[in-house]
């Protein structure tokens, strides 16, 4: 059974680039698209498996994760990433803009995890010395013992949903694309932001 966006999309051999049909017109237009929806740049098979592939990523991977940090280590896996991110970094201290990249999220939303965080005694903040509009986030003595006893089992349950069944290419092809999603291209939308769901996946474990 095809899907409503399968009804819709045009065949192959309809144009897809504006430049190439006659929006004004309505020529080439499919029945029951408007002018503007018949010149849209409709994805090919191959386009849409890909697609796809990253919305699976994006939407199966975070839950199991999130559910065994929650269970084992008392933490969801957003928290364990912006922990782990300060425990990589000199004197286990970043300002917070450079941990929300790191940690993948948003700065909005690493304030309010950063509160909780400190509620517990996990990590710090306080104002840059040199640059006041700067806050420091630091890691405490007791969020390093925390990050360190959660890590083996985040570590397991990182290679059993994805590591573990990817072979050495496939891996190298997800960081390459990774990365080029995470950095913004000129013009682009790329960036930190908050993912959907409870987390979203991290640079490291």
């Amino acid at each position: 059974m095809k899907s409503p966006t399968e009804d819709l999309r045009p065949d192959p051999a309809d144009p897809a680039d504006p430049a190439d049909c006659d929006c004004a017109s309505g020529d080439g237009t499919p029945s029951g698209l408007s002018d503007a929806d018949a010149c849209t740049r409709w994805l090919t098979g191959d386009e849409q498996e890909a697609w796809k592939g990253a919305v699976a990523l994006a939407l199966l991977l975070p839950g199991p994760l999130d559910a065994q940090l929650q269970r084992d280590s008392g933490l969801s896996l957003f928290e364990y990433l912006v922990l782990s991110s300060l425990s990589m970094r000199p004197d286990l201290t970043t300002a917070m803009s450079d941990l929300a990249r790191l940690a993948n999220g948003s700065l909005t939303r690493l304030s309010n995890v950063a509160r909780r965080l400190e509620n517990r005694g996990l990590m710090t903040r306080r104002p840059a010395p040199d640059d006041g509009r700067t806050t420091l986030a630091t890691l405490t003595a007791a969020g390093l013992r925390t990050v360190q006893e959660a890590a083996p089992g985040h570590v397991r349950a990182v290679r059993e949903v994805l590591v573990d069944r990817l072979d050495a290419d496939q891996l190298r092809t997800l960081a390459e694309i990774g990365a080029l999603l995470a950095d913004p291209a000129p013009g682009g939308q790329a960036g930190t932001r908050d993912a959907g769901g409870a987390d979203g996946p991290g640079p490291s474990c």
